[in-house]
């Protein structure tokens, strides 16, 4: 049996102190834990950097290594600083060093990076857009996805904390269970229900679970107060962030849940048998990449005025040719786009929303992109007076609108967008991975 500690979904969301504790007492074999994901957009990826603060970070990573010191087991993160990136990796690094000089504690530490400088044949999922070799020479960063087989190579160097790049959020929790000779349906099975912690129980925000493998299945066992697993939390968990709810696809093959079972033992704990796993034919990894599609700026503006909020997609459309007029006629043919989103209404679905209501205000938000920073600026000032002051129709009076904030445009920076959804063939697992062990 191989039993596997996850204190929370990522480091930066927090922990149940009591329950992590519990779960130390517990003896587990490893305690895992992701780093981040793509969920946050493709800022962090292109930038190299952690949506989650240093402070934040330290405070959190400080108290699992604590832990897993007090549970003589090795400590695991996957996709490290939110993206998985070699600067995340050595920022939390540097964090990790400096908790144990402070707590006068001492460990090995092993990292696993993942970036690429160049891709080889790459092959699009669905849904992937069309790429060229610009684009992805344009890339500010490419990460590979590390699977299991990473993962057990740097626990075979017997570190006590791992530091891994970007890895499936499943591979942490997977490998030490496929490498003690669990059931490999099981590992995978139990690392998908287990990798966003007790996001499968009834106490989701409580975050620490045990997952218990072996020969035939696995038991799931949320630790805090009040937290419960049942076979509808457990199950359901197959269709977070997966768009099949019965097969999830990992390097070096796919997982098949179709047989599942769900039991449960009592009111908290899960008893899960039957999933399959199905190698594949070649062992691919995913690669994700984002580079700058350009500079944006916003402006936003809120009405109150019924008449306006009842005809405000028509506001919208009249006041996008206008300001497109504007533009060509001030600024000549630059390159730009820009959005009107309406929120409180159509902003986060936009042509797909279906829920027709009036709401009692809206805001209008602004969105410019263009190549430089000063061109978005200048094209959303242009918008500026629309946004304050434009009638409905040439016969009203002049209206005025309310801005949250004075200057009303806000520069955002460079805009990162994703380039890469494909896969990449490897011919050894550590193909595209570096593996260290550090003093």
């Amino acid at each position: 049996m191989t039993r596997i500690l996850i204190p929370s979904g990522a480091l930066g969301l927090g922990y149940d102190q009591t329950a992590l504790d519990r779960g130390i007492a517990a003896k587990p074999d490893l305690i895992a834990i992701d780093g981040g994901s793509t969920d946050s957009g493709p800022s962090y990826l292109g930038r190299g950097v952690s949506k989650y603060t240093r402070a934040s970070t330290k405070t959190e990573w400080a108290g699992l290594i604590r832990a897993a010191q007090s549970a003589g087991c090795p400590l695991v993160i996957g996709t490290a600083g939110t993206c998985g990136t070699d600067s995340t990796v050595d920022w939390l690094v540097d964090i990790t060093r400096e908790i144990l000089a402070e707590e006068g504690m001492t460990a090995t530490i092993a990292t696993l990076k993942s970036e690429q400088t160049t891709v080889g044949d790459i092959t699009p999922l669905p849904g992937a857009p069309d790429v060229t070799a610009d684009e992805i020479a344009a890339c500010t960063h490419i990460v590979a996805l590390a699977g299991a087989e990473q993962i057990q190579a740097a626990l075979n160097t017997g570190a006590d904390i791992i530091i891994a790049g970007r890895t499936t959020d499943t591979a942490i929790i997977a490998a030490l269970p496929l490498q003690n000779g669990d059931d490999a349906g099981a590992a995978w099975h139990g690392a998908k229900i287990g990798e966003c912690g007790a996001l499968c129980a009834t106490n989701p925000q409580s975050g620490v679970i045990l997952v218990d493998f072996d020969a035939e299945g696995f038991t799931v066992t949320p630790l805090a107060d009040g937290a419960h697993a049942t076979p509808h939390t457990v199950s359901a968990h197959m269709l977070y962030e997966n768009s099949d709810p019965f097969i999830l696809h990992e390097p070096g093959g796919h997982l098949d849940v179709t047989a599942a079972s769900y039991t449960a033992l009592d009111e908290t704990r899960v008893r899960v048998e039957g999933a399959k796993w199905v190698p594949a034919s070649s062992y691919a990894v995913k690669l994700e990449g984002a580079r700058v599609m350009g500079y944006q700026t916003i402006i936003m503006a809120t009405i109150r005025d019924a008449h306006y909020v009842a005809n405000v997609q028509k506001w919208c459309d009249d006041i996008a040719v206008k300001h497109s007029l504007k533009v060509a006629d001030r600024l000549g043919d630059v390159a730009h786009t820009t959005e009107l989103r309406i929120i409180g209404g159509s902003a986060t679905l936009g042509d797909l929303e279906n829920r027709q209501t009036t709401p009692h205000e809206v805001g209008v938000m602004g969105i410019v992109t263009a190549e430089d920073q000063d061109t978005a600026r200048a094209i959303a000032m242009l918008l500026n007076p629309y946004l304050l002051h434009h009638p409905l129709t040439k016969t009203e009076e002049v209206p005025t609108f309310a801005f949250p904030f004075s200057p009303a445009e806000t520069d955002r920076g460079p805009a990162y967008g994703f380039v890469l959804h494909h896969v990449m063939e490897l011919d050894d697992p550590m193909q595209a991975f570096r593996l260290e062990v550090l003093s």
